[in-house]
């Protein structure tokens, strides 16, 4: 025994007197105090500006109500214009719109403005400049001109671009969104803007997005006027379901890769979690009321309308979501609505987590996306109608997008995929990263009998009667349907799309862009084809059933109705011929490929030079995110994880050598042994975890000399990133060994449990 101690510390350096009993453990003396503060947090009093929300609704938003007030009638005139239109302003027309808009803000208390965009990194940005200037004779005065108002140029050389320009060209533009209104936060006045480089590429969401909203509504209005002549414009609509965990302020700042890599690179399964779904039924804890209530409030004077709150699956997880707007508007208030969260859970001493797995073993968090289409005639296209006629539109448009889905579905996979969400998507709490459509039994049969009674040649009129008869009969058959499939990626619910897979971190523009492209070039063929069929004769409705039809069984394969999360589909998947790429690179680079390359492009959304930018950046995105993981965890592993076990060994060892000075050889055998069995254990684990480091740095410096983007992102992908998850199992193989008083970082149960 004496030889094997000797031999560990050989191997380890351990001095144990020096280790075990210095007086203070840095890290795990930062975890207990942290815990002692949680144990002390008092709910804050949150005080609402009025008792209904109706009352400051937008109170911060220059909507239109505000601008009929502040603008003169030419002023409101076109921009009422400009924002239904999608007309530009002329320089004159920006000032005059400047000057009410600054008697506005500075009434509101604002002293700064700011060009507000959605860069291609995660999150907003902003460059906040006052509104004061030098006047003539030397004072400051308030100004604020359509100049500004309209156009900035921010410093492009900070944001990524993927090749698109010189990283020594600084210059970029920022210009207004007429679409999204002015709001202000604290004491700055926000503008919603695109951004484009100095050549005029697309550098953010914005953008792109707003072209393919406008090819939507080109396309859908065309196909609009087979079945209504009024229908002048189609606008996309979006709800967004927000889901996000809370974690105490003390004790996320006791672990460092929450700080760093915004999720727990390591840590023991908490032996309870959801398994009892308690959580999810129960009620919402004070303190957390507190907060929610609070940006809640914040999120309503911003115009944002949140509808519902409630706990989700996971302990300390929860959802909101709002009412559904115009798509625009909707990603721009769930991105205001991300940084209010932010802002406001700080002033109640929380942070919020929109990683989409900050916990191993436990529900990550999505944002799932329910879009439908409506018409300026306020009909909702996904929502059927009182007659066969309406009807017909609802069906014309629910298979044109399921057409979509179904030729477009590595590009409508490629735009949710991320290194965030690699983590989430297939583990049964998230649909799997092949995308099917859910329709629902009765849907389904409708379908089916579509492909049953439409012939090629002309139909009968007892043909027509019995297809519109049954046409006839989807609303009353919907109201009732109780079909629910919440396993299935894109599912149909009633009047709109839920497509579940988005992640919670994410800029929705991205899903959103693919979704309404994909749409978008659908439709245009469609009626290519049916005016196709018309021409040579053929009745329009006849000749809109016979291509349905035709959608109906090209698309078959990514029509499912059972479980998404089972092994069995993932089998069939694969023999119907739809991919489940679960590699992010190989998945991002669907983009650069036939079909996706073609709506993408063909629609006018991206140019080549653009979406090849575009690519190179979500590649770059990626590899930087695996190599900030890499290089927090082996940081923590090595100097504190590693540090922790060998002091808990230490201990271990000088209680072996106590046991072996006072009993015979024989009591020493017994009672050493369980002591011995774990300093065996304890040295293995520190031994994998210094292999396992040190053959992940050889594989970061490996993969950091590649040049090229994809290949690199494939090396971190394959050989870096598995290193996170087999150093992970060693370090928390240690958590269930080691003293829990010495224990560095906060354990699961607490992050989890302690409000």
């Amino acid at each position: 025994m004496i030889i094997f101690i000797k031999k560990v510390e050989e191997i380890w350096g351990v001095y144990p007197k020096y280790l075990y009993n210095r007086k203070k453990n840095k890290m795990a003396e930062l975890r207990f105090s942290a815990l002692r503060e949680v144990f002390n947090r008092e709910p804050v009093t949150v005080r609402t500006p009025e008792k209904n929300v109706s009352k400051y609704f937008g109170i911060n938003v220059f909507d239109l109500h505000k601008m009929e007030h502040y603008l003169s009638a030419e002023a409101f005139r076109v921009v009422k214009q400009a924002i239904e239109l999608g007309k530009s302003l002329t320089r004159e027309e920006a000032n005059q719109v400047a000057i009410g808009l600054k008697a506005w803000a500075l009434e509101r208390g604002a002293t700064h403005y700011t060009h507000w965009f959605h860069p291609l990194t995660e999150g907003t940005a902003e460059k906040h400049d006052g509104f004061i200037e030098m006047g003539e004779r030397g004072h400051i005065v308030e100004n604020f001109s359509g100049e500004v108002l309209v156009q900035s140029e921010p410093d492009a050389s900070s944001f990524p671009s993927g090749g698109i320009r010189n990283t020594f060209e600084a210059r970029g533009y920022t210009a207004w969104d007429v679409s999204s209104p002015v709001f202000i936060v604290g004491a700055t006045l926000c503008i919603p803007t695109i951004f484009v480089s100095y050549t005029g590429e697309a550098l953010d969401y914005k953008a792109p997005l707003l072209k393919a909203l406008s090819a939507l509504d080109k396309a859908a209005t065309a196909v609009c006027r087979y079945f209504d002549r009024d229908v002048t414009k189609v606008i996309a609509t979006l709800g967004c379901e927000q889901e996000y965990f809370l974690v105490d302020e003390a004790l996320y700042y006791a672990r460092p890769d929450l700080v760093l890599a915004d999720r727990t690179l390591m840590g023991h399964q908490s032996a309870k979690d959801q398994q009892l779904s308690d959580h999810y039924f129960g009620s919402i804890p004070e303190r957390i009321m507190s907060f929610i209530e609070d940006f809640e409030c914040e999120a309503y004077k911003l115009g944002i309308p949140i509808k519902t709150r409630h706990n989700e699956v996971a302990p300390n997880q929860f959802e909101c979501a709002p009412i559904y707007e115009e798509v625009n508007l909707a990603v721009d208030h769930n991105q205001l609505l991300m940084d209010v969260m932010k802002r406001i859970a700080r002033k109640h001493k929380f942070r919020v987590l929109f990683h989409e797995k900050p916990f191993a073993g436990i529900n990550g968090s999505g944002k799932h996306n329910n879009w439908s289409m409506q018409t300026n005639t306020g009909k909702n296209l996904l929502s059927p109608g009182k007659n066969p006629k309406s009807n017909l539109q609802f069906l014309t448009f629910l298979i044109n997008v399921i057409k979509s889905v179904n030729d477009s579905n590595d590009l409508i996979r490629a735009s949710v995929m991320s290194e965030n969400n690699s983590y989430r998507l297939g583990g049964h709490e998230a649909p799997p990263t092949i995308i099917s459509v859910f329709l629902g039994s009765y849907l389904t049969g409708m379908l089916d009998d579509i492909v049953n009674k439409v012939t090629d040649r002309k139909m009968t009129p007892a043909q027509k009667t019995e297809l519109k008869l049954g046409i006839g009969k989807i609303p009353e058959i919907l109201l009732d349907n109780t079909d629910r499939n919440r396993t299935s990626p894109f599912a149909f619910s009633g009047n709109r799309f839920e497509f579940r897979t988005v992640g919670s971190s994410a800029n929705c523009s991205a899903a959103m862009i693919a979704l309404n492209a994909a749409v978008a070039y659908q439709l245009v063929r469609f009626k290519k084809e049916v005016d196709l069929l018309i021409r040579k004769g053929r009745n329009k409705d006849e000749a809109i059933f016979q291509i349905l039809k035709k959608y109906i069984q090209e698309s078959q394969r990514v029509l499912f109705e059972g479980d998404n999360y089972s092994r069995d589909w993932h089998d069939e998947a694969a023999r119907r011929g739809l991919s489940g790429i679960a590699s992010v690179p190989d998945s991002l680079k669907a983009y650069l490929a036939g079909n996706s390359r073609e709506v993408l492009i063909s629609t006018g959304i991206f140019s080549e030079k653009e979406l090849e930018g575009r690519v190179e950046v979500e590649f770059e995105k990626f590899t930087k995110k695996v190599q900030i993981e890499a290089r927090v965890l082996g940081d923590l592993a090595i100097n504190h994880i590693v540090p922790t076990g060998i002091r808990y060994m230490t201990s271990l060892i000088e209680n072996v050598r106590g046991l072996k000075e006072i009993f015979d050889e024989a009591e020493f055998s017994k009672l050493a042994a369980e002591s011995k069995d774990l300093i065996i254990r304890i040295s293995d684990h520190i031994s994998a975890i210094k292999k396992l480091e040190n053959e992940m740095v050889e594989a970061r410096k490996k993969a950091n000399i590649i040049t090229d983007s994809y290949i690199k992102a494939i090396e971190y992908e394959n050989n870096v990133k598995p290193f996170l998850d087999k150093i992970r199992y060693h370090i928390d193989k240690l958590e269930l060994i080691v003293d829990n008083e010495i224990w560095p970082l906060p354990k699961y149960r607490e992050l989890l449990f302690t409000r």
